[in-house]
């Protein structure tokens, strides 16, 4: 009998996969412990043959032929195939259309008498379960007519490593942040008991945003038959080749994969600050600790990293790596004064000095003048400033308010218009499932209130009840003391409930564990103010949305409970 169920899991080159080219896959890199290639040289795109060197096992071709598919071909009379972006050993890959949602989606299709189509369905099914965002969710894992499907996320806007690395090697801040967020993510799924096994550069995505994202988890290992008996210190090592190639552009064994150059031949591991001058001490030791898992030895004397949590905790005893400063532009030269000109205390040779006329009133007579006229005007101050200032008193007796005056002459009670915080940066925040608009995210402070981040349309509300809340964190670049937030909502009516969390990063935990720094604020309108109170200084703000109102159907989802945030703005 068919089976059917929703999961989340991996995978997509920019949202998809490898391209249709047999030879990708022959080139990858397995791990330290000296397995060069992950196929054979001479395969047909159609086979493929994996050792593993944790087992020692070898892992025949699949016999089952490719499912006959074309482009155009409907799933579940809503996934229209569009183009296929793989095709191996019995299973294909294909960037679809979700007709019924509207959107680009990646699917991994293979016949349901594949000898992989269980454990397929077991490792979408199993790495559903942990719905991290730093993972490509999957968005259903399908037995249906003879058929094993794995629908999943589609990322435009993403670039895989392996595509930054060939135009160059990551600065220190990029590889710092690459390898403290594959590190925690990684970390956090062998928590679940899930591997990766198959952590490539082309596994890395990085957003328009410059956040990180992990395809293919457990999935990508489960379709090509990878297997390990120490998952941890596999990931591990990944991460350090990883970290080694962001550094110098070089693959760290002695074959080229992934169109990187490998080492020379015979040298074995060399540090990465020997392969290429100017490479962070630090980010070099970080990944020669996690590469010394086959007998290398680091640069100095600290413990090889062997689980993602080693190098977690590693990362976190490094001093942190900040962004580059931002090169100066100097202002448009607009008419510049002589001072700004340099030309200060010195005269032009093409100005030629005015005449100075004669001081006038020099006579005695002209004294005397300038004097009585001197004192006329003293008087004539001295009587105004008594007559203002007993009117004033006048006026505030007769209204019965006391107006206070600064020595300038304004109110001490005249504030000035608060100015909003620039945002650097945002990352959507999924409690629970599958994230809503992950690639709409930079729309809702883009200062283009036609533009938006969405969430799906859902049959119950205003209050949310399949999941707890959705939301934004956003990053306000460095601590600042926050006391509101300006939320424009794209649709009105019923009612929309908004709330203020500081948070400690752009992937915080359980919502529960957060500062709520904000109340609960509900509006029929279509824009939100959310005040703290008092100040509070925090870097992270996540914007959680928990009722959402109804709106009917358009370009981008059917009518129900729904909600966009088109412009959000934090002020002190």
């Amino acid at each position: 009998m068919a089976e059917r169920s929703t999961a989340a899991v991996d995978v997509a080159d920019n949202g998809g996969d490898e391209p249709l080219n047999a030879e990708t896959d022959k080139a990858e890199q397995a791990t330290a412990d000296g397995v060069a290639q992950a196929g054979e040289q001479d395969a047909p795109a159609h086979e493929e043959t994996v050792d593993t060197a944790e087992t020692g096992t070898h892992l025949s071709p699949s016999t089952s032929a490719p499912p006959e598919l074309h482009s155009g071909h409907k799933l579940a009379r809503r996934y229209r195939l569009e183009e296929c972006v793989t095709r191996l050993d019995g299973f294909s890959s294909w960037r679809a259309v979700d007709e019924k949602l509207r959107r680009a989606v990646g699917v991994h299709l293979l016949p349901a008498d594949h000898p992989r189509a269980r454990s397929v369905l077991a490792a979408a099914r199993s790495s559903a379960l942990l719905g991290d965002p730093r993972f490509v969710q999957v968005l259903d894992a399908v037995e249906e007519n003879d058929l094993v499907y794995v629908v999943h996320e589609w990322l435009p806007d993403a670039t895989e490593l392996t595509a930054l690395l060939a135009a160059n090697s990551l600065e220190a801040h990029d590889a710092y942040q690459m390898v403290s967020q594959v590190a925690y993510a990684m970390a956090a799924a062998h928590r679940e008991g899930l591997a990766h096994l198959r952590l490539t550069p082309s596994a890395v995505l990085r957003t328009s945003t410059g956040q990180w994202r992990i395809r293919g988890l457990a999935v990508n290992a489960a379709l090509r038959g990878i297997s390990s008996d120490t998952p941890q210190r596999t990931d591990t090592e990944a991460i350090g080749a990883l970290l080694y190639a962001s550094l110098t552009q070089r693959w760290p064994y002695e074959n080229d994969a992934y169109g990187l150059s490998g080492l020379p031949k015979g040298v074995g591991l060399i540090a990465p600050d020997q392969v290429r001058a100017g490479v962070h001490r630090g980010l070099a030791e970080l990944a020669m600790r996690a590469l010394a898992n086959d007998g290398a030895t680091a640069s100095r004397q600290e413990p090889p990293c062997t689980t993602p949590e080693d190098l977690v905790k590693a990362i976190g005893e490094m001093p942190k790596i900040r962004p580059p400063e931002p090169a100066f532009t100097a202002p448009p030269e607009y008419q510049r004064t002589t001072y700004q000109q340099g030309n200060y205390g010195r005269t032009s040779p093409a100005t030629q000095p005015l005449p100075v006329p004669p001081p006038p009133l020099q006579s005695r007579t002209g004294k005397v003048l300038k004097w009585a006229v001197s004192a006329l005007l003293i008087a004539a101050l001295g009587l105004g400033s008594w007559q203002l200032a007993d009117a004033l008193m006048d006026q505030s007796e007769s209204d019965g308010t006391d107006t206070t005056h600064t020595t300038d002459g304004g109110d001490k009670g005249e504030k000035k218009p608060a100015k909003p915080f620039a945002i650097s940066g945002a990352q959507e925040y999924v409690a629970e499932g599958s994230a809503q608009d992950s690639g709409g995210v930079a729309k809702s402070y883009d200062s283009d209130t036609s533009t938006f981040w969405r969430t799906k349309s859902f049959l119950d509300g205003p209050p949310m009840v399949i999941k707890p809340g959705v939301g934004i964190v956003y990053d306000l670049g460095s601590a600042k003391d926050v006391s509101a937030a300006t939320i424009g909502l794209r649709y009105g009516g019923d009612h929309t409930t908004v709330s203020l969390y500081a948070a400690d990063s752009l992937s915080p935990g359980s919502v529960s564990g957060l500062k709520r720094i904000g109340a609960k604020t509900d509006t029929s309108k279509t824009s939100a103010t959310v005040k703290t109170g008092k100040p509070v200084r925090t870097r992270y703000v996540l914007v959680w949305l928990t009722a959402l109102p109804h709106a009917g159907q358009d370009g981008y989802s059917s009518a129900g409970y729904k909600q966009g945030i088109t412009e959000v703005k934090f002020t002190g």
